[in-house]
């Protein structure tokens, strides 16, 4: 079982920043590529950006620029530096990562708990 923990959210001030970390962790094999999503009220989950094992990044339009995902993977943890921040990025935030318990299991998909991300004007 893999179990992703994420901590960094809060308050935060239009202009400012903040960074979020999210580790694994658990009994596993290996944890593949790992992601940052959020979800404001009212609106559909979004995927912000995914870095694989080996350091490949992509970005959503509306956070390139901005957000920067960055991964340690002695730690098992992944982080998303998030500059420049707009009310509009107010949202639940929520890590993702594909992983596999046994090397000869199926790969499974695990969500963090979600941290609340607000940005006042």
């Amino acid at each position: 079982q893999v179990q992703l923990v994420e901590s960094g959210g809060g308050l935060v001030q239009a202009g400012g920043s903040l960074r979020l970390s999210c580790a694994a962790s658990g009994i596993f094999f290996r944890i593949g590529t790992m992601g940052w999503y959020r979800q404001a009220p009212g609106k559909q989950r979004e995927l912000l950006a995914t870095i694989t094992f080996d350091g490949s990044t992509n970005y959503a339009d509306s956070v390139k620029g901005r957000f920067t995902i960055s991964r340690d993977n002695a730690k098992n943890t992944v982080y998303l530096q998030m500059n420049t921040l707009k009310p509009e990025d107010t949202a639940v935030y929520y890590c993702n990562a594909g992983g596999q318990r046994t090397s000869v299991s199926r790969w499974s998909d695990y969500w963090g708990q979600g941290t609340q991300v607000t940005v006042s004007t």
